[in-house]
C-alpha cells in the first residue's frame, strides 16, 4: 500500500481557512464526502464520535482522524494544510496544521491499520513535515507526499 492509494490530487487541500477542530472536521467531512461519494453529516458523525474516545491530534502539529463506514467499498485519504493551527486537544498539547484524515470501510481490518501505519510513519518523518509546511499549493503537496513513499520504495 502506497500513499497514492489513498489520496489522489483532488484529495489535497492547501490553507483550509478553519478556527477550530470542529470546523476543520466539518470541511474535511464535505470534501471528504465528494471524492468518497458518501454523506457528508455522516462522515462528520463518525469523525466527531471517533474524537470522544480520543484526540486524533498525535502530537507535532499532526492529526490523523479516522474511522470506518460500512458503505464504503475503498480506503479513502484526505490531506489538508491549514492556513492556520487550530487547537486539537493534541497530546502534546500543540495546535494542528497538518491532517491526513482517513476512511475505511467496516471491513477493511488489518488494511484499515495498514494505512494508519503508513500515514503515521510518512508524518513522523520532521523534514516531510518542514516541507509541507513550506508549500502553498495543493500539486506541490500531493507531490511531497506521494514522492516520499515512491523513494522509500526504491
Amino acid at each position: 500500500m502506497e500513499i497514492n492509494d489513498l489520496i489522489k490530487p483532488e484529495s489535497v487541500i492547501a490553507n483550509l481557512k478553519v478556527t477550530s477542530k470542529k470546523q476543520a472536521l466539518q470541511e474535511l467531512s464535505k470534501k471528504i464526502s465528494e471524492v468518497a461519494g458518501k454523506d457528508e453529516r455522516v462522515i462528520f458523525e463518525l469523525l466527531l464520535e471517533r474524537e470522544k474516545l480520543g484526540t486524533t491530534g498525535v502530537g507535532d502539529g499532526i492529526a490523523i482522524p479516522h474511522g470506518k463506514l460500512n458503505s464504503l467499498e475503498n480506503l479513502f485519504g484526505l490531506f489538508a494544510r491549514l492556513e492556520r493551527p487550530v487547537d486539537f486537544e493534541s497530546i502534546d498539547e500543540r495546535p494542528v496544521d497538518l491532517i491526513f484524515l482517513l476512511l475505511a470501510p467496516e471491513s477493511a481490518g488489518a488494511d484499515h491499520l495498514k494505512a494508519l501505519a503508513l500515514v503515521s510513519r510518512l508524518l513522523r518523518d520532521k523534514s516531510v513535515c518542514d516541507k509541507l509546511r513550506g508549500s502553498d499549493t495543493s500539486e506541490a503537496l500531493y507531490s511531497l507526499l506521494t514522492e516520499k513513499t515512491a523513494n522509500r520504495a526504491a
